[in-house]
């Protein structure tokens, strides 16, 4: 079987991690893959573990993108791929534009990932478009249908995204010399239980609930100390020196530790009393919260959108009802004091993934 993906670049981002991940188990599966992407520096290790890239410019948001769509149909009639697979709105754009010409006994199937909850309008209607649409949780599936019922050809497959449990487990040896080289780095967090909040800096992320409610605990107990771990946005710099204020508003400047954006979460989790996911408006999906749980730390998070599905299914006792800060803290205490370990289920691991995204493949072709 030949797949090709279609993303509109290859740098940081979950839809690229995701495209990386299913590439490596084709390759693993004694598949052909192929990704078609403008580019970026996640093309070496694609290219490393056994993928083709191929550079075509499918991934600027202008009406001058439609030049290449008659590249993309020549490409698609040479390689004669099995499976076109895309991921973000213009390369799926391009690529239907492409698909949609060529004949219809001989052409591959076309199947496309819903990784978000995209604004309601025609541009973002191609997302439903594809003959197959995976949608990454229940959550999305819903969206969906809620609103792109009549662009949709089949009911949409629930696939969750998958963490890595080669490297998301508690029984992967620690890195040497990790805990004292942070604690070094910030020594507040030196014989105290971290409190993590992992993500991005932004407004509805949860970051001031959660500094209010390490407040709130710290007039309680003096043994912890919150740990916001994520960087922020050139033009989201304000909202940090906002976040920093409150902390000192509080009186508790010294007890939330800023490390801005990290590569080594997974110590984080590791050494991490408990994990909150603190969306205050509904996302897709709860990617830290699976890696928590894949850890086995004990995760707290308000009752809404994917996170909230994912938690459901590794660590019911840790949801709080949504913006409820009284909640937050109180089920704060309680799972302090009663140290619970999280459980990441089997639909939330990338073999899980990859094993039905492939028989998804195997049965759009089955008719063929």
């Amino acid at each position: 079987m030949k797949v090709i993906q279609l993303v509109p670049s290859l740098n940081a981002g979950g839809v690229e991690r995701g495209t990386l991940d299913l590439a490596r188990a084709l390759v693993k599966a004694g598949h052909e893959s192929i990704v078609v992407s403008s580019g970026g520096h996640m093309v070496a290790q694609l290219e490393m573990e056994g993928s083709c890239h191929i550079a075509l410019p499918v991934h600027k948001k202008s009406l001058a993108s439609l030049w290449q769509v008659r590249p993309l149909r020549r490409l698609i009639r040479e390689l004669q791929p099995d499976i076109l697979h895309v991921r973000s709105r213009v390369p799926a754009w391009l690529t239907y534009l492409a698909w949609k010409k060529l004949d219809p006994r001989t052409r591959p199937r076309l199947v496309s990932t819903a990784h978000g909850l995209y604004s309601v309008n025609r541009y973002s209607a191609i997302m439903a478009s594809a003959e197959q649409v995976i949608a990454i949780s229940e959550c999305v599936k819903a969206y969906l249908e809620g609103n792109y019922a009549k662009h949709l050809r089949a009911e949409p497959e629930v696939i969750y995204r998958g963490v890595d449990t080669t490297e998301f487990s508690s029984a992967v040896p620690p890195k040497a010399d990790w805990l004292e080289t942070t604690t070094r780095k910030f020594p507040a967090l030196c014989g105290r239980r971290w409190l993590l909040l992992p993500g991005r800096l932004t407004r509805w992320k949860g970051q001031e609930d959660f500094i209010h409610m390490v407040a709130a605990l710290l007039r309680e107990r003096d043994d912890v100390q919150g740990v916001i771990v994520g960087g922020v946005e050139k033009n989201k710099a304000h909202y940090e020196a906002e976040l920093r204020m409150l902390a000192s508003a509080l009186g508790v400047a010294d007890r939330i530790t800023f490390t801005g954006h990290r590569s080594d979460i997974r110590e984080w989790y590791r050494h991490a009393a408990l994990v909150y996911n603190l969306s205050k408006k509904p996302e897709p999906f709860g990617r830290t919260v699976i890696e928590a749980a894949a850890m086995g730390v004990p995760i707290i998070g308000y009752d809404i959108g994917g996170p909230a599905e994912s938690l459901r299914a590794c660590f019911p006792q840790g949801l709080v009802e949504n913006g409820n800060r009284a909640q937050l803290l109180a089920k704060t205490r309680e799972l302090l004091d009663n140290r619970q370990g999280s459980r990441l289920g089997g639909e939330f691991t990338l073999q899980e993934l990859a094993q039905r995204t492939l028989s998804l493949y195997q049965r759009l072709l089955s008719p063929h």
